[in-house]
Formats: structure tokens, C-alpha cells, sequence
């Protein structure tokens, strides 16, 4: 991998991993209209280590006060019903499901799952399920004409049934294409949760499972020597920078406005990219790793 390649790369990591339009497809299909190898699950994972930097950073009041609640109602019984103590039980609750799904389905997520074929439907599919998920939310935010406003629900209405059924939204995104906001945001929008609370439970939820996953496909890159380090960590950095920038820009935009802008340009690169497909300028299997 080139230095420019670990720049485009690192960039498209960081624009695209917080928004709802998947960026292990844009990983791939960047590699795939540049004629260069898929960046592969390692690299991904890598990268996105940077990306949950800036969550943690962005969020580090926050966590820091789950953290502290958490560990203190281990031992002091009077705090278990304190929200940060439970917030703290729900983001474990909620990362049981892709980490089960991970560790068992680790061979196709590196194979099979990265047909584009596949990676167009997802990103049609989730486009489709996001718009219903978003409207819902616009409907109850707005109230009918013969109907008061129905209340959203926030963080501190999550349930250990939410956030399970978050996780299981979150797991959905080992395939390529599907997004893990995307997914864990329509899972919170169907739930009855605000646009921001869907948003802020996703980002804290994935912490756990990124860094898992980034420490264990460091861990086998490490043993196995087939990363090219210096470029790996430079993407990484980029990553890092244009994450938090967009973090700050996502939370800002939802206050607003609504998810339905990414919800037509996943479909519509979902659609642009079954012509290509169909039309043969793009292989299913274009850019895939030589390993």
C-alpha cells in the first residue's frame, strides 16, 4: 500500500465511518474504482481504531462518568439504580451480540460478505429501512392533524430489552454495506429514542466492539506480518482527525435536520453500483485482497 493510498483510504475511514452510509463499502468500493487491492478486514479494523479515538475524546465526559459509575455501584449497592451505572451495564449488554456474531462468522465476513452484489443490496436495503425508521421519528416529533405530538424517548428510558435488541442492530453491520450507525440508529429510531439519543447510544456502543476488533486483528497482523505498518498508521491518524470533525458536524445536523439525505444516496450508489456490476465494468469480486 502507497502513502497515498493510506491517505485516500484513512480519509474515506473517517468521513464515512459515523454516517449511516457504511464505511467498510466505501473502503472497498474507494479500492475498486482506483484499481487497488480491497484494503481488507485488517486494515479496516485497524483504522477504525483511530475513529473510536475520537469517540472516546469526543465523548470523554461521558464516559468517564459511566466508567466511574459503574465501577463504584460494584460495590456500593445504592448507585445501581443510578443512570450512568445502568448505561454502563447496557453498552456490555449491547456488545454481547456482535461480538458472538464476529468471532462466528469471521470467515465469511472476510470472504463471501464482500461481494459487491451483496454490498449493493445491504446499502439499498438499510437505505430503505432508515427512511422508514426516520420518518416515523419525523411523524411523532411533528404530530398529525387530529393527534397531539407522541414524546420520543432518551438515554435515560433505555432498557437491558433495548439495548440488546441496539445490539443486535449493531451486529447487522459485519456485513459490508449495512453501517453500524446506520443500522444501530434505525434500531433506536424504531425503538421510539430521539434522533440524538439514537445516535449518542450508538456511538458509545460501538466503542467496545471496534476496539476489540481493532486489538484483535492487530494482534493477528502483528504475529502474521502482512500490513504495511507506516501507512497503516498514518491512514489511522487521518482517520482520527476527520472522525472527530464529523462527529461534531453529525450531532449538530440531527438536532435539525433528518437522516433522509443519506438515506437517497445510499440508494442511489446502491443502485449505480448493481448497473455497474450488470454492465461488467465492475467485477463482484473487484479489488478483492490478494491476501
Amino acid at each position: 500500500m502507497s502513502w497515498f493510498e493510506s491517505f485516500i483510504l484513512g480519509l474515506v475511514q473517517g468521513l464515512t465511518e459515523f454516517l449511516p452510509i457504511s464505511s467498510s463499502a466505501h473502503l472497498r468500493l474507494t479500492a475498486a474504482f482506483a484499481g487497488w487491492h480491497d484494503p481488507g478486514a485488517a486494515f479496516t479494523a485497524i483504522t477504525q481504531l483511530g475513529t473510536e479515538t475520537a469517540v472516546v475524546i469526543y465523548f470523554r465526559k461521558d464516559i468517564a462518568r459511566i466508567i466511574s459509575a459503574w465501577f463504584r455501584s460494584l460495590t456500593d449497592k445504592t448507585l445501581r439504580g443510578d443512570h450512568d451505572a445502568q448505561m454502563g451495564w447496557l453498552v456490555i449488554v449491547g456488545s454481547i451480540p456482535i461480538g458472538v456474531l464476529g468471532l462466528a462468522f469471521k470467515d465469511q465476513i472476510e470472504g463471501p460478505f464482500r461481494d459487491l452484489r451483496l454490498t449493493a443490496t445491504t446499502l439499498i436495503v438499510l437505505g430503505v429501512v432508515l427512511g422508514i425508521a426516520d420518518r416515523l421519528a419525523a411523524r411523532d416529533e411533528l404530530g398529525g392533524r387530529h393527534r397531539a405530538v407522541r414524546s420520543r424517548k432518551e438515554l435515560k428510558d433505555l432498557s437491558v430489552k433495548d439495548g440488546l435488541i441496539y445490539g443486535l442492530c449493531q451486529a447487522m453491520a459485519l456485513i459490508p454495506g449495512v453501517s453500524r450507525s446506520g443500522a444501530t440508529i434505525s434500531g433506536g429510531l424504531f425503538l421510539g429514542y430521539t434522533r440524538e439519543s439514537a445516535a449518542r447510544y450508538s456511538f458509545l456502543l460501538a466503542i467496545p466492539a471496534v476496539l476489540a476488533s481493532g486489538v484483535f486483528e492487530l494482534k493477528d497482523a502483528t504475529e502474521g506480518g502482512h500490513v504495511s505498518w507506516g501507512p497503516t498508521i498514518f491512514a489511522t491518524v487521518i482517520a482520527f482527525g476527520v472522525g472527530y470533525a464529523i462527529i461534531a458536524w453529525l450531532m449538530k445536523f440531527i438536532s435539525t435536520k433528518s437522516f433522509m439525505p443519506f438515506v437517497y444516496y445510499r440508494i442511489a450508489l446502491g443502485i449505480a453500483l448493481f448497473v455497474l456490476v450488470s454492465l461488467g465494468v465492475l467485477s463482484p469480486h473487484a479489488a478483492e485482497s490478494a491476501g
